[in-house]
């Protein structure tokens, strides 16, 4: 069995994210060398099969995440609808069905505040494009535990509400234009 990941990603988007993501994707390099979670929120009810789409499309492992299952070094997680997901001290994922946190589940502000617990350094969070305020308050537990924290531009966002949002609640957040942040991914974050 491989070792948990001991740095990880975050990656979180709602309405006008999937475009930029699907990009950040496109650009990544072969080895990662940390965990890379993408929670956006979508229905349980749809059955998009984003996860099997996008592995096929990047001939790499995109893993819609299961309960309890451990977080590994170059894989690409996807959080499934219908459960918030939190981020658990052995470094493995837990699915939680509570009621709605800013009107979604998954919440991205209940990954964000967890993981910023876990990996506290070691986290990486990015926010997008969204019409509601999830996920600042989690980019701000992350900034507090010593954890980097980006925002889409909001001028670049299909809608900024989100990360507008995130702009207003942290202290120490980059704002990044879209082709900065594919190239961060490219370049940059080989050690988060």
């Amino acid at each position: 069995m491989k070792d948990n990941a001991d740095k990880i990603v975050l990656i979180g988007g709602s309405a006008g994210s999937l475009l930029l993501i699907t990009e950040i994707l496109d650009n990544l390099p072969a080895q990662l060398g940390y965990a890379l979670c993408i929670i956006i929120h979508r229905s349980a009810t749809f059955n998009s099969e984003i996860e099997q789409n996008l592995s096929k499309k990047l001939n790499r492992p995109v893993v819609a995440i299961i309960d309890k299952m451990p977080i590994e070094n170059d894989i690409i997680y996807f959080a499934p609808p219908g459960y918030h997901l939190l981020i658990e001290p052995d470094k493995t994922f837990a699915l939680d069905s509570s009621e709605h946190v800013n009107y979604a589940k998954p919440s991205i502000d209940v990954l964000f505040e967890t993981c910023a617990q876990v990996y506290q350094t070691n986290c990486s969070a990015f926010l997008l494009s969204g019409a509601n305020a999830d996920g600042a308050h989690g980019l701000k537990t992350i900034e507090d535990f010593g954890g980097k924290t980006f925002i889409q531009k909001p001028e670049d966002a299909l809608i900024d509400t989100m990360p507008l949002s995130g702009i207003q609640e942290t202290n120490t957040s980059t704002i990044l234009k879209n082709q900065e942040i594919i190239r961060y991914f490219s370049y940059n974050l080989q050690s988060p």
